[in-house]
């Protein structure tokens, strides 16, 4: 008879199973996590019109509460280009109707020195690629990250671009005398990622995006797809849009796609298309477990973001309510967020009659099944309506908006009083959406806010982003002793720089605590490249550093760190009390001062740890007490009598060590509690680099008086055959058309039924409503729509 399985080999290979599908699962759940990993946003910088430059100079400009607070204005005059082709006549060719935009102070000048660019290569730069360069660095400084060329680190650069119209100024009436080697560089979207992970020295992935206006939304959706895949560890994302060139004012205005007025009317019942703006931004992103494991800042958390297209929908440059549905949806399925839980959503809002009402429905087919479950209806706005659309830039825009709202908990006002009435095409009092027209507080709890924002691109491409609040518990009080002295070190390229840089961090130190200082000390050493032009002071409080600061330069810098010999005391006992005291003051050199070994060898491993390489001084301990090191000829004490000067002997060291240009490390020379945090960035000595635009001569606006052709015409028959022959031309059908063909199979769509009707218009004198019609529609049936609002505009019987 045959025998049966061992019962003890099958129990294994069943345990041995269970095993397997736990770390499996394990395994599974672990990737899932980090499929839906946040990421959080640690530092941002920006250009915007209005002059903000800071987050502290948008926070004023966005809670303002002067309804008129906008930062809209008329063409620049060195834009030549764009003065010349303005016109107020609606529809006229060649021109533009549009005068005003939200425009920035001062595109032309740039710190070409700090990035290593000559005077020549900077002028042929687009000056989105310069400013995309400085806010890059802030970024990066405002989330206290150095980013030092040499180190290679891995940040990856994702930026939104759409118009790059400067390289055109380089070339005139056939004449390429202008054009040189740096032209390509200097002017093509696919350099512009890579001009910065070049120039600051990352080697993360780089990317420029191009989907028309939700560009720098999809930058930061690729970027947060980067870190959650660990393609990098750091991530800038950001985008930037300059109104330099006629070209895009033009086509966009003979598509009446513009405001006349160059406002976004976002909401209302008067808006009239939408105004262009200009503007950069940039944010600085980690995982959000490693931005808190590493003390970074965590402003506002990116929870989840989608993107998707609106494939065959009515037209391709027509918004699609279904598609942004979707969109939404899968960005909230990405957060694991309930529609719920939203309280805001930075709409795309670009003030255009119907697509408004598109988005608005759209936000509430999907945010309006979470009604019961929140305080409030979510509130609504657009920051276009105060700064214009930007664009490229527009959802970095409102990324920044968002960031600044998050944290402090406030959400200014979507609408002012003297605005009006909202669109009537929005059913208003049946949604769980509202515009409100004053700011006010967040509603619900800090740790509840989440917010939405949407970037439709012309282009088709939807991108929604899913931001929360990261309010974090408030920390204990520093253990900071009351006789920490603490090493601030300033440095920069230039000394003017330098100087000015000194002036701002006085300014920041003012009224700061200890925590503060220890902090903001921490920043400036640990979060900040360090260049040839130093400044180092040693304080015990703010009001020292500051006037330490004031005082100037100190003289005692070491010239020549080469060779830094450590000298020790025989006396051990002396020397284990000295790094007892660093040990409280500096937790960060703990694991070198608890090392195995004998208390000199223990101090040099802390030196190593702080980037001084030393040589022990031939003949062993020294009779002195304590410790000291030589330098360029120097001899700077680290240790005396009193174990309780060694803080203040080491910074004062290190600060020589540091003015005389050693390349230290003081990540780790942080007080007990010391974080990154706010602290002035790098102050930029900018020239002017710009190439002057050659113009044609500007058009004078002057009376037109439409004559019509033709103010009676004989019979529908007539209109019918005009409207067939013109047809073709605005299509340039040289075959003619198919009549039974949908509209959109002989090329037709919203614009080109639009500059048939201006030409009716034109041709019969005559003012008709805007053709709404599918482009499904059969040609015949479509011109046969079009010729009943001619009879009836002109009284002519059917």
């Amino acid at each position: 008879m045959a025998t049966g399985p061992d019962t003890a080999a099958l129990r294994q290979v069943i345990q041995d199973q269970l095993k397997l599908s736990r770390r499996l699962k394990d395994r599974v759940a672990e990737l899932e996590a980090r499929t839906h990993a946040p990421v959080a946003v640690v530092g941002t910088a920006m250009r915007l019109p209005g002059g903000i430059d800071t987050p502290e100079a948008y926070r004023t400009f966005l809670y303002a509460p002067d309804p008129d607070t906008r930062a809209l204005g008329p063409i620049p005059e060195d834009r030549t280009g764009l003065r010349s082709v303005y016109h107020p006549e609606r529809g006229k060719e060649g021109h533009s109707y549009v005068d005003r935009a939200g425009f920035l102070d001062d595109i032309a000048s740039f710190d070409a020195a700090f990035f290593g660019i000559s005077q020549r290569e900077a002028e042929t730069m687009d000056p989105q690629q310069r400013m995309l360069l400085e806010v890059a660095w802030e970024a990066l400084e405002r989330g206290g990250i150095a980013a030092r060329r040499q180190d290679r680190l891995p940040i990856g650069v994702f930026v939104g671009v759409m118009a790059s119209e400067y390289g055109r100024r380089f070339v005139h009436d056939g004449d390429y005398s202008r054009i040189d080697p740096y032209h390509s560089t200097g002017s093509g979207h696919c350099f512009v990622a890579g001009r910065i992970s070049y120039a600051l020295g990352l080697s993360g992935p780089a990317t420029s995006v191009d989907t028309a206006c939700s560009s720098s939304l999809v930058a930061i959706h690729q970027a947060v797809r980067a870190l959650r895949g660990g393609e990098c560890d750091y991530a800038l994302a950001g985008g930037a849009n300059l109104i330099l060139g006629p070209d895009l004012m033009v086509s966009l205005c003979q598509g009446e796609a513009l405001s006349p007025g160059g406002r976004s009317r976002s909401f209302l019942a008067d808006a009239d298309g939408y105004g262009r703006g200009e503007g950069v931004g940039m944010v600085a992103l980690m995982r959000l477990d490693d931005a808190l494991a590493q003390g970074h800042p965590v402003l506002a958390v990116v929870r989840g973001s989608a993107v998707n297209h609106d494939g065959a929908s009515s037209g391709f440059t027509v918004p699609s309510g279904p598609a942004q549905q979707e969109v939404i949806r899968a960005a909230l399925a990405d957060a694991r967020v309930a529609p719920g839980s939203v309280g805001y959503v930075e709409a795309h809002g670009t003030g255009t009659a119907l697509g408004d009402p598109i988005e608005v429905g759209a936000l509430d087919a999907v945010l309006g099944t979470g009604a019961g479950e929140r305080p409030a209806p979510v509130a609504l706005g657009s920051v276009k309506a105060r700064i214009g659309h930007l664009e490229a830039a527009a959802g970095i825009a409102g990324v920044l908006k968002l960031v600044l709202m998050l944290g402090d908990g406030t959400v200014p006002a979507g609408a002012q009083p003297g605005d009006g009435r909202l669109n009537p095409l929005i059913p208003w009092d049946r949604i769980a959406l509202t515009v409100p027209r004053e700011a006010g507080p967040w509603a619900g709890a800090p740790e509840e806010r989440t917010a939405g924002i949407s970037a439709f691109g012309l282009s088709g491409t939807n991108a929604h982003a899913v931001l929360s609040s990261y309010p974090q518990a408030p920390a204990a009080p520093a253990d900071v002793p009351a006789d920490h002295p603490e090493l601030l070190t300033l440095s920069a390229k230039d000394p003017r720089a330098l100087a000015e840089l000194s002036e701002r961090v006085q300014e920041a130190l003012t009224g700061l605590d200890a925590a503060g200082v220890a902090s903001l000390c921490h920043t400036l050493r640990a979060g900040r490249v360090h260049f040839g032009h130093r400044l180092a002071v040693v304080g015990t409080d703010a009001a020292a550093l500051a006037d330490a600061l004031a005082a100037g330069q100190p003289a005692d810098g070491v010239r020549s760190a080469d060779r830094v010999v450590l000298e020790t005391g025989a006396d051990t006992a002396v020397l284990d009390g000295a790094l007892t005291e660093l040990a409280r003051h500096f937790p960060g050199l703990g694991e070198a001062i608890g090392a195995e070994g004998t208390p000199a060898a223990r101090l040099r491993a802390v030196l190593t740890l702080l980037g001084v390489k030393t040589t022990l001084a031939a003949g062993g301990d020294t009779a002195a007490p304590g410790a000291r090191i030589t330098a360029g000829g120097q001899s700077l004490p680290l240790a005396g009598d009193a174990p309780e000067d060694a803080p203040r002997l080491l910074t004062a060291a290190l600060a020589a060590l540091y003015r005389g240009g050693a390349p230290l490390r003081l990540d780790r020379l942080g007080a007990p509690g010391a974080v990154f945090t706010d602290a002035p960035t790098y102050p930029f000595q900018r020239k002017r680099f710009w190439i002057e635009e050659t113009a044609p001569e500007p058009a004078h606006p002057v009376a037109v008086t439409v004559t019509p052709t033709r103010t009676a015409p004989l019979d529908r028959a007539e209109i019918g055959a005009y409207l067939t022959t013109e047809l073709a031309a605005v299509l340039k059908a040289d075959c003619g058309l198919d009549p039974d063909l949908p509209f959109s199979d002989v090329g037709g769509d919203s614009f080109t039924a639009m500059l048939l009707t201006k030409s009716v218009e034109q041709k019969y004198g005559v003012d008709l409503p805007t053709l709404d019609c599918p482009v499904e529609m059969p040609v015949a049936e479509l011109l046969a729509h079009l010729s009943d609002q001619v009879c009836d505009a002109m009284g002519v019987h059917k």
